[in-house]
């Protein structure tokens, strides 16, 4: 194999630092409108990472065009380490968040959007930095290096090897031959689905503000709020949240489904497996959810004024909560810790269901867990004729066997991966329960935990190390383990 190409590798990075910098403008803009006192610190921010950008981008035009799979992945390791390196330079130079661990937590849970907090009172930030931190999650969402290739017949590099990195899930669905097509196509989708919402959410009663951080930040299944207490803060408007429910379910299915509803290809929708089971997972377990808290008039929110007196409420914060975390957004509108400990495990199983493969949502993703089941079940059937051909049925197409070696080794390594980062927060100083929560909600990119770290608490009581720990499980699961872990192995450094 020949050597790496280095000059392709830091001449893309100067782009990813070019929008990142820009976006920072875009911030500062939103800080000058509203005199929040930090516009110049946004605009030297944007200034320093664009200017970084720009001379990587000039001093490494010689190269060769072809973009092997090794630098594919090298590209989106550093791409990912180096957005979220600037982009705490705004956290640093507006003073807002104090401390190193303290910083890269934020940003890293922002850019992956897991949506953790170590902030404990977001309402007296200023706007400028509130409105970053949405960016944060809104680019993450639908992934840098995606954004990126939209522009690379520009480049004129191929960008095949830097989707198939990024997005190295099971499901190999495009919108166009073209991956640069398929990258402007997601997201225009992204854009159009964050406007929209902004709309209905200002309509129906947020303000401007509110609704586009909100919107940014629900598209990207990401979960920063605006409010310290997230969604509960609209708890007495129930159509608030109802649309929140509604775009949480549409960022965590597939958006190459979204791109064929709108071209009028509703088959594609009601014959697709994973989309299926995903709607009836959120069915089951919100009629679980809302059983239970049905028959358990005790639970209550801040100690004397129930959340669940009417049958709508019942159904509603069952709804909102399920959906949440099936698809890893991490709104709250309530305390799921208190609502006794069946559903505490309840919640606690979610956060390793993920949702559909090619959309924002973090998790294991349902799709795989389908070809695990469907495997399983046919393992059967190979016992009793083990000289029988049976494949792996999805969507009417056999699956080959080395996608279903990959899922199955994924679960192993996903596992894996969740049971180490365990041990290590209980190194770090983490109780057990909190040990577990934070390392799935970490690894899944969920943001809301169990234990010490509940939803409605943040992580700023953490130590530093666990911090950090929590930080390189949230870039690990949100490249999906294979992307960072295979740079660690010798193999993937020979020459050969």
């Amino acid at each position: 194999m020949k050597k790496v190409n280095y000059k392709i590798i830091f001449y893309f990075i100067g782009v990813l630092l070019m929008f990142n910098g820009g976006f920072m403008f875009l911030a500062s803009l939103l800080s000058y409108f509203y005199d929040d006192g930090i516009t110049k610190s946004l605009i030297l921010s944007g200034f320093i990472v664009f200017t970084l950008g720009t001379i990587s981008f000039r001093f490494n035009k010689n190269f060769d065009k072809q973009l092997n799979k090794k630098e594919g992945y090298i590209v989106v390791i550093l791409g990912w380490i180096i957005m979220i390196l600037s982009g705490t330079i705004p956290y640093l130079f507006t003073g807002t968040i104090n401390g190193f661990s303290n910083i890269i937590f934020e940003t890293t849970s922002g850019y992956t959007t897991t949506g953790a907090t170590i902030i404990d009172s977001i309402e007296s930030l200023p706007y400028g930095i509130i409105f970053w931190r949405s960016i944060t999650h809104w680019i993450g969402g639908m992934g840098i290096i995606v954004l990126a290739i939209a522009i690379l017949p520009l480049l004129g590099i191929g960008g095949m090897q830097l989707f198939s990195a990024e997005a190295p899930g099971p499901s190999t669905d495009k919108l166009h031959p073209r991956i640069t097509d398929t990258a402007k196509r997601l997201w225009l989708i992204y854009f159009g689905f964050t406007l929209l919402e902004t709309i209905l959410l200002t309509v129906f009663g947020m303000s401007f503000f509110d609704a586009i951080n909100h919107s940014m930040s629900n598209i990207a299944s990401g979960g920063f709020s605006t409010k310290d207490s997230s969604l509960a803060y609209w708890n007495s408007q129930p159509i608030i949240q109802y649309i929140v429910i509604i775009f949480m379910f549409i960022a965590g299915t597939n958006f190459v489904l979204s791109y064929y509803i709108f071209k009028g290809k509703f088959d594609k929708l009601r014959s697709d497996e994973e989309f299926k089971l995903y709607f009836k997972l959120i069915l089951f377990f919100t009629f679980i959810v809302a059983l239970i808290i049905f028959f358990n008039s005790s639970l209550l929110i801040d100690g004397d004024q129930s959340l669940f007196t009417e049958i709508e409420g019942v159904f509603r914060h069952s709804l909102f909560q399920v959906v949440s975390i099936i698809t890893t957004t991490g709104f709250v509108t309530s305390d799921y810790t208190a609502w006794t400990p069946f559903l505490l495990l309840i919640f606690f199983g979610l956060m390793f269901i993920g949702g559909s493969a090619g959309s924002t949502s973090g998790g294991f993703k349902i799709v795989r867990h389908l070809l695990i089941i469907k495997n399983g079940f046919l393992e059967f059937k190979r016992i009793l004729h083990p000289n029988a051909i049976v494949p792996t049925i999805y969507n009417n197409k056999s699956v080959g066997t080395e996608i279903i070696y990959n899922v199955l080794g994924f679960f192993i390594i996903y596992m894996l991966t969740f049971m180490i980062g365990a041990l290590g927060f209980s190194l770090f100083g983490l109780n057990f329960e909190s040990a577990l929560g934070v390392s799935a909600s970490s690894l899944g990119n969920v943001g809301p935990s169990i234990g010490e770290f509940g939803p409605m608490k943040t992580f700023s009581q953490m130590s530093q190390p666990a911090k950090l720990w929590s930080s390189f499980l949230m870039l690990v699961g949100r490249l999906e383990l294979f992307t960072v872990l295979i740079i660690l192995t010798p193999y993937f450094w020979k020459n050969r």
